[in-house]
């Protein structure tokens, strides 16, 4: 199990919320545990659950934005 703070930021948009938002819902019915907070999502799952759904959330955000920066960090202590 692995822990990831995943952070979104739409570049150039006047709906940033809302690319983050759609990031965000892809997370939705999937097989890993998340938490949204004020500045990032913590997700927690298998490495590999992990690793496809920050893939997953930057895809979308990419589709709903256009540019975007993402920021992740990842850890597999106390996931």
């Amino acid at each position: 199990m692995i822990k990831a703070e995943v952070a979104i930021y739409p570049l150039k948009t006047d709906n940033a919320t809302k690319v983050i938002n759609d990031s965000i819902n892809t997370l939705k019915g999937g097989r890993i545990d998340y938490t949204v907070n004020s500045m990032n999502t913590v997700l927690n799952g298998s490495k590999e659950d992990v690793f496809n759904s920050i893939k997953t959330m930057f895809s979308e955000a990419e589709k709903s934005g256009g540019e975007v920066n993402m920021v992740v960090t990842i850890g597999n202590a106390n996931a």
